[in-house]
């Protein structure tokens, strides 16, 4: 049997670290007797899904937002609308695609587009990818880039929280992560989401004795 690489390790530590975590939250934020609807199914014993703010190669700017959603200062965030029709033009058809909700259509056939939805939850992770907070979405919409308001730039708490300032850093995110190198204007679909924190950092104590 081949050994494990050191990657495959991190990986296994860190699976580890998130699954203690989520048994350690759901006790603290008084999920352990409900079930919890996280990533498209009905669980009451997986993780929801876990992911960081940014870029993958960018653990500054994933450690800097967190703090910001741990002070309570940022509780919304934002994507492109079409990073979601992407995945799901690479995803393609699955048994769950003939539901309701938006879908896409490609040669025919609708293609979920797996848009958050309110009460989903979802693990963040700091730069390093630990789990630091159990969160839940509360409200999404989708619109225009031009008709985001000032409310939503000032709930994402970042710089001077001015809508100017969140469209300027926005342009430039979208426009880099473009799939196919499409520009960003007044029309490009955003989507966005408002979520509240349910466990806080408090709880990764658990997940550290498991790193």
């Amino acid at each position: 049997m081949d050994e494990p690489t050191p990657t495959d390790q991190e990986q296994s530590r860190r699976d580890r670290a998130i699954a203690a975590f989520w048994a350690d939250a759901r006790i603290r934020g008084k999920l352990n007797r409900i079930e919890v609807y996280a990533g498209g199914q009905v669980s009451d014993t997986l993780p929801p899904p876990a992911w960081s703010f940014g870029d993958e190669d960018d653990p500054a700017t994933a450690d800097r937002l967190l703090e910001l959603v741990l002070d309570g200062r940022k509780t919304a965030t934002a994507s492109a609308y079409r990073d979601y029709e992407e995945e799901a033009r690479q995803r393609g058809p699955g048994p769950g695609d003939d539901g309701p909700g938006d879908t896409l259509t490609r040669a025919g056939v609708d293609l979920d587009l797996a848009l958050p939805e309110p009460g989903l939850l979802s693990i963040i992770l700091d730069g390093a990818g630990q789990p630091r907070a159990l969160v839940r979405i509360t409200d999404v919409q989708v619109c225009r880039f031009a008709d985001v308001t000032e409310e939503h730039a000032r709930l994402e708490g970042e710089g001077d929280q001015s809508l100017e300032e969140w469209r300027a850093v926005h342009r430039d995110a979208f426009a880099a992560t473009a799939p196919h190198g499409e520009p960003v204007d007044d029309d490009t679909l955003v989507v966005l989401e408002r979520f509240e924190v349910l466990v806080p950092a408090s709880a990764r104590r658990a997940a550290r004795r498991h790193t």
